[in-house]
């Protein structure tokens, strides 16, 4: 049973419905952190603005372009093919008091400007001493694009929103300091031969991942069982394009009863990235495509160490244990160090078993602008959860690792951990010419 994100179309069931203009209420913005390490985020997310699709749809489909209007509840909404998306905000809460926090706001001017103007970002990111980012969609499109790619029936408008969004994420988000953000597009999920076809066209304009469900089925698609999806993943294979799976981006997250809490959904949050890697595990997409790589994105580490002992034991003692594979050639934990990155949040406990999950395989995120953002805080958090590892490990978690699986360069003078090398996060400090 899982939490559909759809439910909050109705904006009712958890707080959503809109605040009136006057009930609003911003922090103060704060001091920037001190620099102790370079960090890499490898997971935020961009609020569309309203402008994103202007000038970029056919001139046929220009008027169905997705638009932001004005509802008669004072909030502000997306019209999408003929439907109303009123969380224009989805969760959008950096910097407002904890206690107005929820699934708000519907309003642009609700939110930080860093959720959704690249340049209010890019000093968002110096108040955080973050150095680069990878960003999801939001609420418009889904995590996966699903509401751009899936929802209208002309195929040819799907594709034109797609190639759209993409567009404007590699031109004006990525492309106003390349250095700072780490393209990564949405799948054309309707045809595998042409989502493959379309992540080797944007592998050459520079993007580097791809945003994909961690259970297609969810949506109505065939599953990584089926073998539907070969031509996509060798794509993904060949081009060196990571495979992001954001916990979420099947429409649900994992919950119990209907009448349960919002706090069951919130502590059950990982149990999605939980399931889905031992599904992807089990596919042998792994086996099949030895140099794909997948991240399970907003995922959490605290579970990995479980999941790689349980699959160790039934390789020992299950019904093929004995055979005569190797354990690159069976689903094991060789493979998930291989193939499989894991994204800690505030997860001090899963450092603690850094070894059994693979330093190389841990990667951090600052989850900005969600609710459980770790922003403005994420330096000094890291400071503190990191302690129980090496400076060269501290050095991979921070920035080294995400470097490497993005193919992302980082500052001419990075910032190494514990060293008594630190700093003030500033634009300055921050900043570094991008590539010419």
């Amino acid at each position: 049973m899982g939490f559909a994100i759809e439910d909050l179309l109705s904006g009712d069931k958890y707080g959503t419905r809109p605040r009136s203009s006057n009930e609003v209420r911003f922090l103060p913005d704060p001091e920037p952190r001190e620099r102790w390490a370079t960090i890499i985020s490898v997971d935020d997310h961009v609020v569309e603005p309203p402008e994103i699709f202007e000038g970029r749809f056919p001139k046929k489909f220009a008027e169905q372009a997705p638009r932001v209007i004005d509802t008669d509840n004072g909030g502000q909404a997306w019209l999408w093919n003929g439907q109303v998306l009123p969380n224009v905000g989805f969760n959008a809460v950096a910097g407002r008091p904890r206690e107005d926090y929820s699934f708000e706001p519907t309003r642009f001017d609700h939110m930080r400007p860093g959720a959704y103007v690249i340049k209010e970002r890019l000093k968002e990111m110096d108040r955080n001493g973050v150095w680069a980012s990878v960003c999801f969609p939001s609420f418009l499109p889904g995590f996966v694009g699903q509401r751009l790619t899936m929802w209208p029936e002309d195929e040819e408008l799907a594709w034109a929103a797609m190639r759209a969004y993409n567009d404007w994420h590699l031109e004006s988000w990525a492309g106003e300091d390349p250095m700072r953000i780490i393209p990564n597009q949405i799948a054309w999920l309707r045809d595998p031969v042409k989502a493959a076809d379309e992540i080797r066209r944007n592998a050459e304009l520079g993007f580097k991942s791809v945003s994909f469900s961690e259970a297609p089925h969810k949506l109505g698609l065939p599953t990584i069982h089926s073998g539907y999806w070969e031509p996509f993943f060798a794509a993904c294979e060949e081009t060196e394009t990571v495979i992001n799976l954001h916990v979420g981006s099947a429409g649900e997250t994992p919950t119990t009863g209907d009448d349960a809490p919002m706090g069951v959904i919130g502590a059950l949050f990982a149990a999605s990235a939980f399931t889905y890697t031992v599904d992807w595990l089990y596919s042998e997409v792994a086996i099949r495509y030895p140099n794909i790589k997948i991240c399970m994105s907003e995922g959490g580490i605290g579970w990995v160490a479980s999941i790689i002992d349980r699959v160790d034991h039934l390789n020992e003692r299950g019904v093929d244990a004995g055979d005569d594979k190797t354990d690159l050639e069976r689903p094991s934990s060789a493979l998930l160090r291989r193939n499989f990155w894991f994204c800690a949040l505030d997860d001090p406990s899963g450092f603690l078993t850094a070894d059994v999950i693979g330093i190389d395989n841990i990667l951090v995120e600052s989850d900005y602008p969600h609710s459980d953002s770790t922003w403005p805080d994420t330096q000094p958090l890291l400071k503190q959860h990191l302690s129980v590892l090496s400076v060269e490990d501290q050095r991979k978690v921070c920035f080294e690792n995400a470097a490497k699986l993005y193919r992302h360069p980082v500052p001419p003078n990075p910032l190494p951990a514990l060293t008594g090398e630190s700093g003030v996060a500033s634009p300055l400090a921050m900043q570094s010419s991008s590539p010419s």
